[in-house]
């Protein structure tokens, strides 16, 4: 136990949540550029609930970024810890979307049972300006295997994800960024909704 704690600890230090929120990850950082977030979960399907969880996201350079977070709820996923790393692969240029290649890990409670899981997710994205507001909506498929280690099983899942990023339009918070998505399951996982609110520490 003492060795999965390390790991966690320096993986929040150094580097997702299996679709806890892939959102921020589109919006756009400076370099070295981090932010910390604010995220409401609502779960609808297979162990439904609400919780709320905290993100931490930094920019180490043009293509890299980290990060790491905790997260509580109701129901029958009651507690996690996460990090992760993503990189772009295509830059948003043009009629060219952003693509980015996130690699996740999370440890948490499901069911009563702890649950560790390795993810990765591809995200496309494309920014936008509307009624002169920009955001950036974009669809993700995290695929990832889930390993409960106290029956000594372990599970595929994947899902489908799509949502929109962008700058609210109210001069007092116009530093906040605001994500709205939906996860649709498709094998052994389930389907909810996520609201977010970031603030750029720089």
């Amino acid at each position: 136990m003492k060795k999965i704690l390390s790991f966690i600890a320096l993986s929040l230090i150094s580097t997702s949540a299996f679709s806890y929120g892939v959102g921020q990850i589109t919006h756009p950082l400076k370099r070295n550029g981090h932010m910390v977030s604010a995220e409401f979960t609502g779960i609808m399907t297979n162990g439904s609930g609400i919780g709320m969880q905290g993100r931490y996201t930094r920019k180490l350079n043009e293509k890299l970024r980290v990060e790491g977070g905790a997260g509580l709820g109701s129901g029958d996923r009651t507690f996690r810890l996460f990090s992760g790393a993503s990189y772009e692969l295509y830059p948003d240029f043009a009629n060219q979307p952003k693509v980015d290649l996130k690699a996740g890990f999370e440890i948490g409670s499901e069911f009563g049972n702890t649950v560790t899981t390795l993810s990765v997710t591809p995200i496309a994205s494309k920014g936008l300006n509307l009624w002169g507001l920009e955001g950036y909506p974009f669809v993700a498929l995290p695929i990832g295997i889930g390993l409960n280690s106290d029956t000594k099983t372990y599970e595929t899942i994947y899902s489908l994800t799509a949502g929109w990023t962008g700058k609210i339009p109210v001069k007092q918070m116009e530093k906040f960024t605001a994500s709205v998505e939906m996860n649709l399951g498709l094998k052994d996982t389930y389907t909810g909704m996520f609201l977010g609110l970031a603030y750029p520490l720089k």
